[in-house]
């Protein structure tokens, strides 16, 4: 194949053969493709940076000069005032701190095409909410003349699964008995009528159906698909589900992405979900700064946050550590352990005045003068 030239830059081979899929698939003619080449290049070029170019404080000032404008509020989902999902500012600092738990777990749920429609994903998203004895019962009363708790559902044919939730959950000493209507739990001792409320309570929360954290779904139309958006994730137990589409369904939960999908997945998440957060603000910042942050977050393997108990605070340098947060408690360490800073980096050689190891400070020049 002849190699395609862009003016004087060379794009790698992959481009090329990119470029040539595109141009059979269009089926586009010369002077269509070398416009096609021409707009390449310009991306390729700005995708480029020179060697030695200070590519973290440019992605932090990138990131953080538009977050200055982000607002603090909360939104609610069209369709549903009792759904607000955390927003702005807050969920930005949320991503970049990699928060072990989202004030608003989030899960966004597609559909397999055989039941991508509204019936299916209406039923999908009633099966999967969280139900507790609490929801699925008319009453749960205190019967003082049996010594029991008896409770009434509003399906009879749920009878069964609720003996079955409570035997699993509740101790030994209880006995629980089934008649046509009611659940009876009495203990096997006679107990105080504060201790028979205090196992009330812990009846009323126990998990009897749907999906344990998920609180509340909802269903929208996205363009043809139809999608469930939800309150609270589970995404192991989400993506075992026959009518889910595991290739697109996602949580915004950093961590639990992370114990389901594994790290690249995570990282992808970091990305998406910031940029998301971002463009809802009317904001623009070049998804390479966010791409930088999460390849520094999930570099080794595992989550870190960008703050003192992650990447800034793993720093080999101990005047940048020190620059951060927690001053005198990294230099007493550093001394106590008889630590040496290189100054390899850019913070610490800023703060006793010499010249940066960036761009034209990356090298020495040596001179051989005749005399």
């Amino acid at each position: 194949m002849k190699k395609l030239v862009a003016g004087e830059i060379d794009l790698p081979q992959s481009l090329l053969d990119k470029i040539e899929e595109v141009v059979k698939e269009k089926k586009l003619n010369r002077l269509q493709k070398e416009k096609l080449v021409a707009a390449v290049k310009k991306e390729f070029m700005k995708s480029r940076f020179e060697p030695g170019e200070a590519v973290g404080i440019l992605a932090a000032q990138s990131i953080s000069e538009p977050a200055t404008q982000m607002t603090m509020r909360t939104y609610h989902f069209a369709g549903s005032a009792g759904i607000r999902v955390t927003h702005g500012l807050p969920r930005l600092i949320e991503i970049f701190d990699a928060k072990r738990k989202p004030e608003t777990p989030v899960m966004t749920i597609y559909l397999r095409k055989p039941y991508d429609n509204m019936e299916s994903a209406k039923k999908l998203a009633e099966n999967i909410i969280e139900k507790n004895v609490a929801d699925l019962s008319k009453g749960i009363v205190l019967n003082l003349n049996e010594n029991s708790i008896d409770i009434e559902p509003h399906d009879l044919r749920k009878l069964g699964t609720i003996k079955t939730a409570i035997e699993k959950n509740l101790k030994k000493d209880v006995k629980i008995k089934l008649t046509s209507k009611i659940v009876s739990i009495s203990t096997v001792e006679e107990i105080e009528i504060k201790d028979l409320q205090k196992i009330r309570e812990k009846i009323m929360q126990i998990h009897v159906d749907g999906l344990d954290g998920v609180t509340n779904a909802v269903v929208r139309q996205e363009g043809n698909a139809w999608v469930i958006t939800t309150i609270g994730t589970n995404l192991e137990e989400v993506l075992k589900i026959k009518e889910v589409d595991a290739t697109r369904t996602v949580s915004n939960d950093i961590h639990e992405t992370k114990t389901v999908l594994g790290i690249e997945a995570t990282r992808n998440i970091i990305i998406n979900e910031a940029i998301k957060t971002l463009q809802e603000q009317g904001l623009d910042v070049d998804i390479r700064h966010i791409m930088l942050v999460s390849d520094i977050m999930t570099l080794s393997g595992d989550v870190r946050s960008i703050g003192r108990y992650g990447v800034a605070g793993s720093k080999s340098s101990i005047l940048a550590r020190a620059a951060f947060e927690e001053t005198i408690k990294h230099l007493v360490r550093a001394s106590i352990r008889g630590e040496k800073d290189n100054f390899k980096g850019i913070f610490e050689n800023v703060m006793i005045g010499q010249v940066i190891p960036s761009g034209t400070g990356m090298f020495d020049l040596i001179a051989k003068f005749e005399e």
